[in-house]
């Protein structure tokens, strides 16, 4: 698949700014120390806007290596910018497809005010941010603000019980190995560390209707997919909901998009005949979670 919108400023400036507004209206941190992303695609421009918002470190984590250089730095300045400006949040008129909604789209300036501005806009933090882009590699010295492993493998990627905060746009459903994910993702946040993720379950232009990919049998999928490393893991709802529950997260929001099923329930393949009316509906979802961990 394409490797997402990541290689617009405003695109990643209006990502990271909804998950930060969201958080504050959870009642969650604001300023996370540590924040990884899982699927950063084009670029590591959302990492980065959460950097030039406060945060110190920022690792990315990717199934293929799609973010180049010279395109982080451009992300970059066009990030540096939007922030001097106090620029509002792009809303749904600019990015229609991007979620989660927002009650105001004006600049958060109760959450980032003039002076945290100030301190992580200050000319040498960024130059060092800029300077940690040169040739980025897979972890990255513990004292650069950027690390970027793509592939990444296994949990060891990231120290275990460091990171703040771990989020990801419209990612979690392409992840083959989801409960490994949820696990990493639990292993690498401190205890009362923070997950947001937005998750699109709709079928990506694999199918007619919007959920149209659960009518296909396990053969026919197997087909579709052919040799991509990955497309769908056409995990329902209720799926990241029992896992974050097996791995002792505690859901603060869950918010459902819903969509009319476009298929009716006889069709549903074998593996989807237990789907419930409420994942046939729920074409996608925002949640925000708590790791519950001792």
């Amino acid at each position: 698949r394409r490797s997402g919108a990541t290689d617009s400023a405003r695109y990643c400036y209006s990502v990271w700014m909804r998950h930060l507004v969201m958080a504050y209206g959870s009642g969650l941190p604001t300023q996370p120390g540590v924040v990884a992303e899982l699927g950063p695609g084009a670029s590591l421009g959302v990492g980065l806007a959460a950097l030039l918002s406060g945060a110190d470190r920022y690792v990315a984590l990717d199934a293929i290596p799609y973010a180049s250089d010279q395109r982080n730095l451009d992300v970059l300045d066009g990030l540096v910018e939007l922030f001097a400006r106090r620029e509002r949040i792009p809303d749904q008129a600019e990015f229609p497809n991007v979620e989660p909604l927002l009650d105001s789209y004006e600049f958060p300036s109760h959450i980032l005010t003039g002076p945290r501005m100030a301190e992580a806009l200050d000319e040498a933090r960024v130059a060092s941010i800029r300077g940690s882009l040169s040739g980025v590699g897979a972890g990255g010295h513990r004292d650069s603000p950027v690390a970027y492993a793509a592939p990444w493998y296994d949990s060891s990627v990231i120290e275990h019980s460091s990171v703040d905060m771990v989020f990801s746009q419209a990612v979690l459903e392409h992840v083959n190995d989801l409960s490994g994910a949820y696990e990493a993702m639990r292993q690498w946040l401190k205890p009362s560390g923070v997950m947001s993720h937005v998750i699109d379950f709709k079928c990506h232009d694999t199918a007619g209707e919007w959920n149209g990919h659960w009518a296909y049998s396990n053969l026919v999928w197997r087909l579709i997919v052919g040799n991509r490393p990955y497309l769908l893991n056409r995990q329902p709802h209720s799926a990241h909901v029992e896992l974050l529950d097996s791995f002792d997260f505690r859901i603060i929001r869950d918010e459902k998009t819903r969509s009319d099923s476009g298929i009716a329930r006889e069709r549903l393949a074998p593996r989807f005949r237990h789907l419930s009316d409420d994942d046939l509906t729920t074409s996608g979802a925002f949640i925000q979670a708590v790791c519950a961990k001792a």
